[in-house]
C-alpha cells in the first residue's frame, strides 16, 4: 500500500485525563499534522482553538517515516461545563499541505467515518461532576475465541446517548490491555505487514542469535518458534527454570512465548491493531512459509479469532473518542511473571536481550498508555530521550533510556475526580523478598505504601485501582503458597497481596489508619474471573468499609471447569465454621462476598468476559455492581447475601 493510501491517522482520537479545565487526546498518524479543535458544548457557546494554540499544547513522537504519535494536553481559559454532552470537532491537515491547497483541513468524517454515534452530529464527551458511574477491566486478549468486552462499554454509551446524567464517567482499564507474550501467529503477521508499510527503522538486538529486526520483520520471523530466540538463564540458574505443559521455561516465563513480541516496532503495532480498525486495511494476512500441518491449523482457527477481532474495531474505536480512558500496566503488558520474584528480575534484567524485550514494552507501554494518564508526570527531558529513541532504535541510546524507565517512579498517578481514582503501579514498586529470590516479591514496598497512606489521608471516600486483587480467593491463593513451599512460584503466577507478609501487613494497617477514607472501592483485574466482597474491618470502633470489586476479563476467561472447582471448594474449606479460615486470618475483618444472580447455588466466581459497571453513592457506597458480559447477559452481584466469614 502507497502513502497515499493509508490511511491519516491509524488509531485514535483516545480521551484520556478530561477535567473542565484541561483536555488530553491520544492519536497516531501516518504523516505529521497541524490540528485545530472546536468545542461544541450543549450548555454554552462553541469555542474554536484554532491551530497555534492546538500547536502549543500537543507533543509529537516521530516513530517511523510514516508513524507520529500524538498527545494534546490543552489547558482552557474558561471552564467547560460539567454534566452535558460536549460535542469535538477534531480536524487534522497535513503539513505538507496549505489552506491554498482548498478542502486541506480533514475532519473525523475523512479519517474515521465510523467515529460518530447514531444522532450525533459530532463525536463528543461528559465532564461528569461525581465518579457515580463507571466502566471497568482488564485482559483483553485479541485472539480469545469470544466477543470483546469493549463493545459493552459502546453499547452502554449508545444507550445513554442523550441521558448525560447517566453517562459513565470514565473507563478504566486496569491491566493487559495488549498480550505482548501472549501472541497468536496471524496478529504477528498482521504486525509485521504494517511495520513494512510504516517503515520502521531497523533496531540491532543486543545479545541475540538475530542481530536485527530487518530479519527478525522478514523471512526469519520465527513464527511459532521465538521461544527459541528468548535468552536462557545461566547454567547454575536452573532452578527458576521450570517444565510446564511441556514448555521449557527459560528467562521468559510464559508458555505461550511462541509469537513473543520483541522489537519496539512490534510493541507500536500491537497497539495500533487492537484499539483501531484503520491499520489493518489492506493487510492480506498470508500464511507464512514453513509452516507444518499442525502449525497450519492452528494458523488457520487463530485467523477466524483474529479476523472477527479486528471487524469490531471500529466500535472500539468509538467507545474510546467518547469516554475518559484510565490505563494501568499489569504482567502481559510486558511479559509474564513481570518482576515477580527478585531471582526472575536478576536473570531477566543482566541479559542484554531480554533486558532490550522488556524495555521495549515498557517504552511502547509509555507512548501508548502511560503518557495521557499523567502528562506532567513525564518530564521533558525523558520525552526527549524517547523521541530520539523512536527515531533511531538499538543504538546506545535506547540502552541508555531502558535504564532510565527500569528507574521510573511516576507510573502511578490520581485524577481528581470526586471521589478520588487512585490508581497503584504494583509492578515496578515491588518489595524484594527476605526469604529468598525465588520467594514473591510484594507487590508495593514500603516507601510506596507509605507514599500510598499519605496520599489517601484526608479524603472521605476512594476508587482505588490495584491491578491484581487486594482481598482474592483463600483457596487459590493457597494453591499459589504450596507451590512458593516448593520452590515453584512461577508455575503458578504466586502473586497476590497476602504472599509478602510485610506488604500485606502494611496494606491492613492503611485500611484501619483513621485519617484514611472511610470507603475504600478496590477495583482488580487480572485474574479471568469476576467477584465482589464487601469487607468491614472490626476494632474497637467501627472501622472503614471496603469493597474489592474484580472484573476480568474484557476478552479472556478462566478454565471453567477448573474455576468450578475452585469455587465450590474455596467456599467449602473458607466457610466461617471451617478451621481453616482461622488459620489464615489477614486481619480480623468480615467479608460478605456477592452472589452473581445468575450463579448456580454456591457460586461466588462468575466465568463471563465483558466489562464491569459500577455505580456509586454520593458518600462513595457501591450500590450497584454488574458484570455487561461481552455474550449480551447482564449479571448483578447481588449485595443481600448474608453468608459472611471472619478473615
Amino acid at each position: 500500500m502507497s502513502h497515499s493510501q493509508m490511511p491519516l491517522v491509524l488509531a485514535g482520537p483516545i480521551l484520556r485525563r478530561l477535567t473542565s479545565d484541561r483536555l488530553t487526546f491520544w492519536l497516531a498518524t501516518t504523516s505529521p499534522v497541524q490540528l485545530r479543535l472546536t468545542l461544541l458544548p450543549e450548555n454554552g457557546s462553541a469555542r474554536f482553538i484554532d491551530q497555534q494554540v492546538m500547536t502549543d499544547a500537543c507533543r509529537v513522537l516521530t516513530a517511523g517515516e510514516l508513524l507520529y504519535f500524538y498527545l494534546i494536553d490543552l489547558p482552557l481559559n474558561e471552564p467547560l461545563p460539567q454534566d452535558c454532552w460536549i460535542g469535538y470537532q477534531l480536524e487534522l491537515m497535513v503539513e505538507s499541505q496549505s489552506e491554498a491547497d482548498g478542502n486541506s483541513w480533514q475532519s473525523w468524517r475523512q479519517w474515521a467515518p465510523e467515529l460518530c454515534y447514531p444522532g450525533k452530529d459530532t463525536p463528543g464527551f461528559v465532564l461528569r461532576s461525581k465518579l457515580d458511574r463507571l466502566l471497568h477491566g482488564s485482559c483483553r486478549k485479541p485472539h480469545f475465541h469470544g466477543d470483546d468486552g469493549l463493545l459493552r462499554a459502546d453499547q452502554q454509551v449508545q444507550e445513554y446517548l442523550h441521558d448525560p446524567q447517566l453517562w459513565p464517567s470514565l473507563l478504566m482499564m486496569s491491566g493487559d490491555q495488549i498480550y505482548a507474550d501472549d501472541v497468536a501467529a496471524p496478529m504477528l503477521v498482521a504486525i509485521h505487514e504494517l511495520l513494512a508499510q510504516l517503515k520502521i527503522p531497523v533496531e540491532q538486538l543486543p545479545g541475540a542469535d538475530v542481530t536485527d529486526t530487518q530479519g527478525l520483520h522478514g523471512n526469519q520471523a520465527h513464527y511459532y518458534q521465538r521461544e527459541n530466540l528468548l535468552p536462557l538463564a545461566k547454567p547454575d540458574k536452573d532452578d527458576r527454570r521450570h517444565v510446564f505443559q511441556g514448555v521449557r521455561k527459560p528467562v521468559f516465563t510464559s508458555d505461550t512465548a511462541h509469537n513473543h513480541l520483541v522489537s519496539l516496532g512490534e510493541v507500536l503495532a500491537m497497539y495500533l491493531l487492537v484499539w483501531s480498525p484503520a491499520g489493518w486495511q489492506g493487510l492480506s494476512l498470508t500464511p507464512p512459509s514453513g509452516l507444518d500441518a499442525a502449525q497450519n491449523d492452528k494458523y488457520q482457527q487463530e485467523l477466524d479469532a483474529v479476523q472477527s477481532f479486528s471487524s469490531q474495531l471500529n466500535r472500539v474505536q468509538r467507545v474510546m473518542a467518547h469516554l475518559p480512558v484510565a490505563m494501568i500496566f499489569d504482567d502481559h503488558d510486558v511479559t509474564d511473571d513481570w518482576n515477580l520474584t527478585a531471582g526472575w528480575e536478576q536473570t531477566a534484567y543482566e541479559h542484554p536481550f531480554s533486558r532490550r524485550i522488556i524495555g521495549n514494552a515498557m517504552l511502547g507501554y509509555l507512548v501508548c498508555q502511560g503518557w495521557g494518564n499523567a502528562p506532567e508526570q513525564f518530564p521533558e527531558s525523558l520525552m526527549t530521550q524517547v523521541e530520539d529513541v523512536l527515531k533511531q532504535p538499538g543504538q546506545e541510546n535506547h540502552d541508555l533510556l531502558i535504564s532510565h524507565l527500569n528507574r521510573f517512579n511516576q507510573w502511578h498517578y490520581q485524577w481528581p475526580t470526586s471521589p478520588a481514582l487512585v490508581v497503584l503501579d504494583t509492578r515496578t514498586h515491588r518489595w524484594r523478598s527476605e526469604k529468598g529470590l525465588n520467594q514473591p516479591s510484594g507487590l508495593m514496598d514500603w516507601e510506596a505504601l507509605t507514599d500510598l497512606q499519605q496520599l489517601l489521608i484526608g479524603k472521605e471516600a476512594v476508587v482505588l485501582v490495584s491491578p491484581a486483587p487486594i482481598f482474592g480467593v483463600k483457596l487459590i491463593e493457597a494453591v499459589q503458597k504450596i507451590f512458593t513451599w516448593c520452590g515453584k512460584p512461577l508455575m503458578v503466577d504466586a502473586e497476590n497481596w497476602m504472599a509478602h507478609p510485610g506488604a500485606a501487613y502494611a496494606m491492613m494497617n492503611l485500611f484501619r489508619h483513621e485519617n484514611t477514607p472511610k470507603h475504600f472501592v478496590i477495583l482488580s483485574g487480572d485474574v479471568h474471573y469476576s467477584f465482589v466482597y464487601d469487607i468491614e474491618l472490626k476494632g474497637d470502633k467501627r472501622g472503614q468499609d471496603i469493597w474489592q470489586i474484580t472484573s476480568s476479563g474484557i476478552k479472556n476467561q478462566f478454565p471453567e471447569k477448573l474455576l468450578t472447582v475452585f469455587d465450590r471448594l474455596n467456599r467449602w474449606l473458607y466457610s466461617p465454621v471451617s478451621p481453616l479460615n482461622w488459620f489464615t486470618k489477614r486481619r480480623k475483618m468480615r467479608i460478605i462476598p456477592r452472589k452473581p444472580d445468575s450463579a448456580d447455588p454456591g457460586e461466588r466466581l462468575l466465568n463471563a468476559s465483558g466489562i464491569g459497571y459500577i455505580e456509586l453513592s454520593d458518600d462513595g457506597r457501591p450500590t450497584l455492581v454488574m458484570q455487561l458480559c461481552a455474550d449480551g447477559r447482564d449479571i448483578e452481584f447481588d449485595p443481600r447475601e448474608h453468608e459472611a466469614h471472619w478473615d
